[in-house]
């Protein structure tokens, strides 16, 4: 893949217009998932192959992994504020100042052990969801509005984009 393939390997995100059963359930099955194929994909990796960026100037495999963990960290809070809240407001944050972070050089294990207990917890939740838990929703800062379900098409997208990044980063190996 070229650099610019490597930016959305898998496609950029597009939202679904409908959104049955069996979509929640697949998604579902993609969070319970990603922590392990995520594990899979890099437990042979020595340090140098983890400090490989995917595309120049992207982010390195060691990064991309502390993201996950951060970023899925932040959907599940989303996920229970509109739970417990009417349509709360989530703060955004800086992605790629995050990465910058000294925690993001730090040896992988810990942001794997992360996202195995929180999409424990997620799943958790997402199996236990009404029909009218799934409409409920979050706002942006932009005041756009996203639904739950959406929210969950969005971090199954999110799990494989980056998976992706790692695993075709590793053919080049």
């Amino acid at each position: 893949m070229t650099d610019e393939q490597m930016k959305f390997p898998i496609g950029d995100f597009k939202a679904p217009v409908s959104y049955t059963a069996e979509d929640l359930r697949k998604w579902i099955t993609t969070i319970k998932e990603f922590p392990g194929r995520l594990r899979q994909a890099i437990i042979n990796l020595n340090e140098k192959q983890l400090d490989t960026p995917y595309r120049t100037g992207g982010w390195t495999i060691r990064q991309v992994v502390h993201h996950c963990a951060d970023s899925h960290m932040n959907s599940l809070l989303r996920f229970k504020w509109a739970l417990t809240e009417d349509s709360p407001v989530v703060k955004p944050y800086e992605e790629a100042d995050w990465a910058l972070l000294p925690d993001y050089r730090m040896p992988v294990e810990s942001s794997l052990k992360m996202l195995e207990g929180m999409h424990q917890h997620w799943v958790a939740l997402l199996e236990s969801f009404t029909e009218n838990e799934w409409e409920r929703s979050f706002k942006r800062p932009s005041g756009e509005t996203i639904q739950l379900k959406k929210a969950l098409a969005l971090y199954a997208w999110h799990s494989k984009h980056h998976l992706a990044h790692v695993t075709e980063t590793i053919k080049k190996f």
